[in-house]
């Protein structure tokens, strides 16, 4: 038995969790598995419930979990709460305490989704696969901050030992996939970058079986977009991989397709999808769950180790979109636009089948 933490969240963070769920029992009924479901909130719901973003009991569940599943936070409700308090802090906190510092965001441009990317195919060559390997605890979002007598600031800090961890687990990755990784900083301005950039050198020497190359993050951002399919894996540091993984995602057609996993060295991970809690949307059940789908698939093969289950989730959700169903942000003229909880339907039915 896998025990998973249900964390839904916010906005459309009940109504993409549903069907993850869904999909799971698929995995469990044809596989031979059983996941267990414990549920708790975080975010604006556990400020309007707890008073705060992150409750004890929520961090108590997740610590003794396998694995966590999170929908989304936030929303317009909250945005006049000081930023201690905002539901994203709890987001924050949850990775701090777990010791999540490796955020890997996939973004994959399929065949069958050519059309819904904004760029042509003589750009993409018609499909594309990076891994953006994100640092998750460090920088800016975790460093010094203040506002005072019409004075800000927000200091972005990183030691050896938090950039050597993260491009260690880049290499790890780039040689299971096509053993290639791009470094992204800003070394030509800033000491932390000039830092991350000697460190990722050391490492580079330690795996000569995998190419490396240095890119300055606005030159990355512009390289994104003119050759993606010359990616691998991309390393950087918090804000410019929070920046450079909507980018990715936005070229494969819909930020509602993007997954990730926040990993640590300890046990416990959390998979979410990398869009937001889509206010202007929740309550519509038009919201994309494909992101959240692809999410527990990373789960299934990062945390538990079941590789094969993963590959029949990722396998069951090309198949519904080669099949030309898909939720409203993706669909093009002679697809059929299917809802949210549809979507899960459709991809747990060509699970069991």
């Amino acid at each position: 038995m896998f025990s998973i933490a249900v964390l839904p969240g916010d906005g459309i963070g009940p109504e993409v969790t549903a069907p993850c769920l869904a999909v799971l029992q698929a995995v469990g009924d044809r596989f031979g598995h059983r996941f267990d479901f414990a549920f708790a909130p975080i975010g604006g719901q556990a400020i309007d419930e707890a008073g705060c973003p992150l409750p004890p009991e929520t961090l108590s569940l997740c610590r003794n979990a396998d694995a966590v599943l999170l929908g989304a936070l936030g929303g317009p409700k909250w945005e006049i709460l000081p930023a201690p308090r905002r539901p994203e802090a709890g987001l924050l906190a949850l990775r701090q305490e777990l010791g999540l510092y490796a955020n890997l965001r996939p973004a994959v441009l399929y065949l069958c989704l050519r059309e819904a990317s904004p760029l042509k195919d003589s750009v993409t060559g018609g499909a594309f696969d990076m891994l953006i390997v994100r640092e998750l605890t460090g920088g800016l979002y975790y460093g010094p901050r203040g506002c005072a007598g019409g004075r800000a600031y927000d200091t972005m800090v990183y030691t050896e030992r938090e950039i050597e961890r993260i491009g260690r687990r880049a290499f790890a990755l780039a040689r299971r996939r096509r053993h290639k990784v791009t470094s992204v900083d800003k070394a030509n301005v800033l000491d932390t970058s000039r830092l991350w950039r000697s460190v990722m050198h050391r490492l580079r020497d330690e795996h000569p079986d995998v190419g490396y190359g240095d890119m300055l993050v606005d030159n990355a951002a512009m390289q994104l977009v003119r050759r993606p399919a010359d990616f691998d894996v991309v390393v950087t540091e918090n804000m410019f991989g929070d920046i450079l993984s909507d980018l990715a995602g936005m070229l494969t057609g819909s930020i509602g397709l993007l997954p990730s996993a926040s990993l640590g060295d300890g046990a416990v991970a959390v998979y979410e999808p990398v869009h937001g809690s889509a206010p202007d949307i929740a309550g519509q059940g038009i919201a994309n769950p494909t992101a959240a789908v692809l999410s527990a698939a990373m789960m299934l093969r990062h945390s538990f180790g079941l590789a094969d289950e993963a590959a029949a989730v990722e396998d069951a959700v090309m198949a519904v979109l080669a099949g030309r169903k898909k939720t409203a942000d993706l669909a093009v003229p002679g697809d059929e636009i299917v809802g949210t909880s549809e979507m899960g339907r459709l991809i747990a039915r060509a699970i069991a089948s």
